[in-house]
């Protein structure tokens, strides 16, 4: 006869299921699969037309049948976000550099830095697809302004986040500037900058759709309007789920090589 009491059959599956909600991913992923369920199931029994709000079969089905057409808007729209993504952060990362050791430009390009970040971006836009044109450079710029604060505030904030008595250390030592830069401000400023880069990962592809919104041809975002007037939601549905992809795989990405870079994250970073 088996020792196996009945209360221990019936602990086994529980005990699968607790071990399983503690895997990291698995809870979040149960809870958009059920939303999606609850979405199926609702959008059928309210009878609601597939042109105002389509069921999550629909929008499948259209992500295999317009696969194509997803494909051919999507590359511009990751070429955009991507070049926006490493001028913006680059830009940023140099004025950064300028301000902390300037003081005097930091007083007065800092201020002028902020007035430009208050301004919103769909404002923005317009103009510079009007001073530059419906081409690449207008989009690229636009997803770079977007980028561009978070990445000069944390940065800022991470060289200057050097311990004073470590400073002052350095500097009876006869450290010299670059030494001091390279050696202490950059190391600790690097988990304040990626903090930054995982904004900036989402960040840019909202600002290569905006680009696409005021005038473009192809694209996501040009896609994402052409769905929108023609009340072709399903495909509507189809391309804001593939723009939200790109920008979960870039802050996959960028959190991947925080991991293999940094080993070590001070409490203030964030």
């Amino acid at each position: 006869m088996s020792n196996v009491t009945a209360d221990q059959k019936v602990s086994k599956p529980a005990n699968f299921l607790m071990a399983l909600f503690k895997i990291k991913y698995v809870p979040p992923v149960l809870a958009a699969l059920g939303l999606i369920v609850v979405w199926e199931i609702g959008v059928k029994l309210a009878g609601v037309p597939t042109y105002i709000a389509p069921a999550p079969s629909d929008v499948g089905t259209v992500l295999v049948s317009e696969l194509d057409l997803l494909a051919k808007n999507f590359w511009p729209t990751l070429i955009e976000s991507l070049l926006g993504f490493l001028f913006g952060n680059m830009f940023g990362i140099l004025a950064a550099i300028v301000f902390v050791h300037f003081k005097k430009l930091d007083a007065a390009f800092f201020p002028l830095a902020v007035f430009v970040n208050t301004i919103p971006i769909l404002a923005i836009a317009p103009i510079l697809v009007l001073i530059f044109g419906n081409g690449l450079i207008a989009k690229v710029i636009i997803a770079s302004l977007i980028c561009f604060f978070p990445t000069l505030v944390n940065m800022v904030r991470g060289l200057q986040a050097i311990n004073p008595q470590m400073l002052e250390l350095a500097r009876i030592l006869s450290a010299s500037k670059p030494e001091i830069f390279w050696k202490m401000r950059l190391q600790m400023s690097l988990p304040y900058l990626f903090s930054a880069l995982k904004i900036a990962s989402t960040t840019c592809v909202i600002g290569a759709i905006v680009g696409e919104w005021v005038g473009a041809d192809v694209g996501l975002g040009a896609l994402i309007i052409d769905a929108t007037f023609n009340f072709r939601s399903p495909l509507l549905y189809a391309t804001v789920f593939v723009s939200s992809g790109l920008a979960v795989v870039l802050f996959a990405s960028v959190t991947i090589a925080e991991k293999v870079l940094i080993k070590w994250k001070p409490e203030q970073a964030v």
